[in-house]
Parts: C-alpha cells; sequence; structure tokens
C-alpha cells in the first residue's frame, strides 16, 4: 500500500512538473518583441519587416487577414471599377474601333463574386508571409491591458483565442478605421457604406451617393457604368474636397457627361423611407430640397477605431477626432506603444499605412532615424479619368507662402493620348521659382494613378522640372505628359 501511495505520489509530482514546463512553455510563447494591432496594410507590412529585423513578433486581427484594405476596400472595390471599366469600353467598342457587338448582358452577382475572389485570395496570401516569416498570427478581438500586455477576447464568429493575454517589449496599434454615418443613419434596406456595396448582389436601378470624396466617386462611377441612374450630393462647393480645383472641375464635367447628376453645396439634411424608394432631403444656399432612389450609399469619410481598445488605462492620449497622438517615431503618450495608419492621422491611405509600418518598426530597431515626410505620399481615385496627387497643390503651395511655377499640359496634346482616344485631363506640375525643385503634381487622366510614380519618386530625390523635362520619356506613352508639363513649368515645351 505504502509503494503504490508513494508511485502515485511520484506521477501527481511528475505531472504536475509537465504542467509547468507546458504552462511556462505558454507563457513564453506569448512573450513578444512586438504585438501589432491589426493586420490591415500598416499592420501585416510592419509585422513582416518586423520579422525581417529579427523581431519575434505576433499579430491580433478581429476580423480577416488584410484588413480592411485586402477585404473591404482598396482590393475589391479596385476589381469592381476594373469591370466596371470593361464594361464602358465595350459598349463603346462600335463607335470608337469600329468593333461592333451584340446585346451586352450583366450578370452582376458574378461581377461581386470576382471582386470576392480577389480579396480571398489576398486575405490568404496575408497568412501565408505570417507563416514564412514565422509570425503568430491570433483571431481575436484586442485590447490594451497594461503598457507591455494585449488581452484578447473571442472575435465575432472566431472561435476562442489560445490564449488570454499577450506580453510584449512594444505594442503597435494598427486598427485601422471605419465607414462613418450621420447621426441618426442607420445601414440596411437600401442604404449601404462602401461595405455593404461591395456584397451587395443586385444592381440598384438608382442611387444616391452621398458625398464626392475619393469613395463617393468611384463608386458613383462604377454604378453608372452599370446603367444605374446615379445623383451625387455634396456639401462642399467642388468635387474632391482638399483637393486642386482645376482637377475637381475637370472631373465634374467628365461625370456630368457621363450622365451623372452631380449636386455640389447640397448639405445633407435628413432620409425618409417613401415607399419602395428613398427621399433625402438636402438645402442649397437656404432652400431645401429632395431627391429620390432605391438605394443610399454614404460616403462621408472615415472614422479611426481608436475607441474600446483599453487606451485611457495606460495614458495613451487621443486627439480630436479620435486620431491617437504620436510623435516622429510613432510612440504614442505610453513610451512602449506605438501607432500607425488611418488611426493616427490622415491621409487614410493603404500605402502610407504601410510606410508607416515599415518606418516605425526601423526606428524601434534603431536602423532609421525618426521622421516621416507626409508631403510624399500620393493620393490615387480610381475612377474614369483616373485623379493622382503628390505634395502640395498650387493653390496650397501659395498659401504657404512659397513662389511657385506651374507647368500643365492637356492630354489631347500627347500623341499616345490621341491614338488611343484618352484626351480627357492632363498633368500639372507645382515647382519652387528660385530652384525649380517639384513640390507637388496633379494629374487627372488615362493611367493618373500609374503615372504619379515617377513623380513621387522625383520628389523623393529632390528632382527639378528641368531634370525631369530633359529625362528622356519614350514615344509613344502617356508618360510624355510629365516630361512635357515639366518642361512647360521651365518655359521649354514642345507639344503645348
Amino acid at each position: 500500500m505504502a509503494a503504490e501511495f508513494a508511485a502515485h505520489s511520484a506521477l501527481r509530482a511528475i505531472g504536475l512538473r509537465n504542467k509547468i514546463r507546458i504552462e511556462e512553455r505558454i507563457l513564453a510563447n506569448t512573450r513578444y518583441d512586438l504585438v501589432v494591432i491589426g493586420s490591415g496594410p500598416g499592420g501585416y507590412v510592419a509585422a513582416i519587416r518586423a520579422a525581417q529585423l529579427k523581431m519575434k513578433v505576433a499579430v491580433i486581427e478581429r476580423d480577416r487577414p488584410g484588413g480592411v484594405c485586402l477585404n473591404w476596400g482598396c482590393i475589391p472595390s479596385k476589381a469592381l471599377l476594373n469591370s466596371a471599366e470593361t464594361m464602358e469600353r465595350i459598349r463603346g467598342a462600335s463607335k470608337e474601333h469600329g468593333i461592333e457587338v451584340g446585346e451586352v448582358r450583366v450578370d452582376f452577382k458574378k461581377v461581386i463574386a470576382r471582386s470576392r475572389a480577389a480579396a480571398d485570395k489576398l486575405a490568404k496570401g496575408v497568412l501565408f508571409l505570417f507563416r514564412k516569416n514565422k509570425i503568430d498570427f491570433y483571431e481575436a478581438s484586442a485590447s490594451v491591458a497594461g503598457p507591455n500586455a494585449v488581452a484578447l477576447a473571442e472575435a465575432p464568429g472566431k472561435s476562442a483565442p489560445s490564449a488570454s493575454t499577450l506580453e510584449a517589449e512594444r505594442i503597435l496599434i494598427a486598427a485601422g478605421s471605419g465607414e462613418r454615418l450621420f447621426p441618426g443613419m442607420k445601414v440596411g434596406d437600401g442604404v449601404i457604406t462602401s461595405k455593404e456595396a461591395l456584397l451587395l448582389d443586385h444592381l440598384p436601378a438608382s442611387v444616391i451617393v452621398i458625398g464626392a470624396g475619393a469613395i463617393g466617386c468611384e463608386f458613383a462611377y462604377f454604378y453608372q457604368a452599370f446603367g444605374t441612374k446615379v445623383t451625387m450630393v455634396e456639401l462642399e462647393k467642388q468635387m474632391l474636397p482638399g483637393m486642386d480645383a482645376e482637377v475637381a472641375e475637370e472631373l465634374r464635367r467628365a461625370f456630368v457627361k457621363k450622365g451623372i447628376g452631380v449636386n455640389l453645396a447640397h448639405g445633407y439634411k435628413s432620409m425618409a423611407r417613401n415607399g419602395d424608394q428613398w427621399s433625402v432631403a438636402v438645402t442649397n444656399n437656404g432652400s431645401e430640397k429632395s431627391f429620390e432612389a432605391e438605394a443610399v450609399l454614404v460616403a462621408v469619410g472615415r472614422t479611426p477605431l481608436s475607441r474600446d481598445m483599453g487606451l485611457e488605462k495606460v495614458g495613451v492620449e487621443v486627439e480630436r477626432g479620435g486620431f491617437i497622438k504620436i510623435d516622429d517615431s510613432f510612440r504614442t503618450t505610453c513610451p512602449s506603444i506605438y501607432s500607425i495608419g488611418d488611426v493616427v492621422r490622415p491621409p487614410l491611405l493603404a500605402h502610407k499605412a504601410s510606410a508607416e509600418g515599415i518606418a516605425a518598426v526601423e526606428i524601434m530597431a534603431g536602423v532609421r532615424e525618426p521622421g516621416f515626410d507626409l508631403m510624399a505620399i500620393p493620393g490615387c481615385i480610381y475612377c474614369l479619368p483616373e485623379v493622382a496627387t503628390v505634395g502640395l497643390s498650387e493653390a496650397d503651395a501659395k498659401a504657404r507662402g512659397l513662389d511657385v511655377k506651374v507647368g500643365k499640359v492637356p492630354f489631347r496634346a500627347i500623341g499616345k493620348a490621341v491614338a488611343i482616344n484618352e484626351v480627357e485631363g492632363f498633368v500639372k506640375i507645382v515647382a519652387t521659382k528660385q530652384y525649380s525643385e517639384v513640390v507637388g503634381c496633379q494629374i487627372i487622366g488615362h493611367n493618373a494613378t500609374d503615372l504619379i510614380s515617377e513623380v513621387v519618386l522625383g520628389k523623393t530625390l529632390e528632382a527639378t522640372t528641368a531634370e525631369l523635362g530633359k529625362s528622356v520619356h519614350p514615344h509613344p506613352t502617356m508618360s510624355e505628359g510629365i516630361m512635357e508639363a515639366a518642361l512647360n513649368a521651365e518655359g521649354e515645351s514642345i507639344s503645348f
């Protein structure tokens, strides 16, 4: 009996030691050099760069790998816009190219399914990259539990996480942003944001788009291309508020030509159901009127997802509008916690978040000096005609007291644009008079979102209009518009 008791006690002791070892192993596995909250283009890129810099990294995501951009924003929306462009080209083929086509029919469910397939493929790609770089991925809701701790909770539609708390030397918040609604608005019954538009499997006969910013313009173009009657309502006096006024006016004319109703200086007041239609009341110069449509797409901006994260517990300061306050090192007011992307400041752009993520972890690792140039971040809008900008507009430069010169060339003066019948739009370059240094560029027209990269590189290298203008560009190409605009700023344009 004594021997049996001794054997049993020994087994219990071994079991206890094994249990302790397992618990220690689990605890060790939840201690990281860096824990990233959010797996969007800011979070997942930062995590991969941190892993390359030999950090032990974990990423927490409550939705799908890739965040809003890959799943509910950039990627699926561009797939839809590509379908819209294809539809426009097919319909215009007989007029422009002498190619006759029969009746064009649309399977809208397949249009949406194609965009979802693109998003799914890239989300799986993010998981592959995590595995490749030995990054631990947790599907969970996250909140800051302390300066060096992140609490995990079960996210909607997900299994319970394998750990309740992750410990980290540093925490990087890359929570992103969400769709903004006016007070009293509710999504459903024909009222949608960009997220619901990506899943809507039927084509509305008519839609009112509230907001003429980037998202509003892209979806207005998308629906118009498939035959929906589109009415746009914008509070400001121009489309694309905050952008170059000439670009905005060029886009307005193009949209009106397509048959889109553009109502500027019209402020949203209220909306109500009227049978099978929505009636949206707006005010303009003190008078009120209303528009009716089957659906209403609300595109009035996005809001940073900084609430309910426990930031106040650790002294992380949040500024007006919900943006997390950071310094030149992306460090918040809690020294061990950093933040990047939509949740810290405009512009709310995927590539800006990625660049900030890389900068933040490189600063952490000591391989990069603090600082980040927001003026070198391009902005792109993918409706047709496309819009792309970088740096300062002419008005912004003058408002800052800069003495500038402007070079501008319309695409109708560029041989390739004429050959392919893409003559809408122009290139506009803003440079200082004293040194001819490029401080900004605005492009509207065919392939603008690709063309802008040349000027982004030039701006990064502090290039002048003389250098851009004297760089030989292949002929015939749309990129000659960059060369000619630069030469125009120097008073040496050949084509215009």
